[in-house]
């Protein structure tokens, strides 16, 4: 019980109690009973006035503190709201990190799939160009270098590549490597291509481009650039690679 309630009762008995013994020592039972109608109305009147009054006060009191508790329920409130809206936005980002995440591994490994089809399109060139099939002798054995790919190196035919175009004396040399044949055309045009198509997905989740420029700075980068030197230089019919190039249909 509040002490304020306590209080109340205790004086209202003590209250009560003094009106009683004024009644019994002073008026009498008799002669309060047969008081008139207005004098025993102000008689209780003047008794029950004090007490209205001490309830009014305990009252406001008691209505005071509740609006008192239920404003700092109110600011409980308010601060768990403030903490629910923290929480949610740590999930939201940790589920943004996530994401962004998930996404970048995807990308690496999109990335390392396409390395493996450059480097088969790079041995397809170099066949049609060195060797029996091409116009260049061959530094390294074929069969050496398909092992070397087999066992993880996706690169190694485009190293040759590019070590054939540093070896060659003369920009036609050069150019003869990349569009002197339909076939050459046909694989420098789908490397262009496949990497073109790598390179609009990397940007598109590589914010810092870090991926972008380390595929730039590979071999296949490297032979890329080469590739679209002389590209603008090839016959019409080979010099637009996503007339050329070959999409595989599933």
């Amino acid at each position: 019980m509040d002490w304020r309630i306590f209080m109340g009762l205790s004086l209202t008995t003590l209250w009560l109690g003094m009106g009683l013994a004024y009644i019994s020592g002073n008026v009498g039972w008799t002669a309060f009973v047969q008081l008139p109608a207005e004098e025993l109305g102000s008689f209780l009147e003047g008794a029950f006035a004090p007490l209205a009054f001490l309830w009014l006060v305990i009252g406001y009191f008691l209505q005071q503190q509740e609006l008192i508790q239920n404003t700092q329920a109110m600011r409980d409130q308010a601060q768990e709201i403030g903490r629910t809206a923290e929480q949610a936005i740590i999930q939201s980002e940790k589920l943004a990190a996530s994401e962004s995440h998930a996404r970048q591994e995807a990308t690496l490994r999109l990335a390392e799939a396409v390395r493996q089809q450059l480097g088969g399109i790079s041995g397809m060139l170099y066949i049609s160009s060195h060797g029996v099939a091409g116009d260049y002798p061959e530094s390294v054995d074929s069969n050496h270098l398909f092992a070397e790919q087999s066992k993880g190196d996706v690169e190694v035919f485009s190293r040759e590549l590019l070590g054939a175009t540093v070896n060659f004396a003369s920009e036609a040399e050069r150019f003869d490597l990349f569009y002197k044949t339909e076939i050459r055309a046909r694989h420098t045009n789908q490397f262009i291509f496949v990497f073109e198509r790598l390179l609009k997905h990397v940007r598109s989740s590589d914010t810092d481009n870090m991926l972008f420029d380390s595929l730039i700075g590979s071999a296949h980068g490297l032979l890329y650039l080469r590739m679209k030197t002389y590209q603008a230089n090839a016959p019409s019919q080979w010099n637009d690679h996503s007339k050329t190039a070959q999409l595989v249909e599933l």
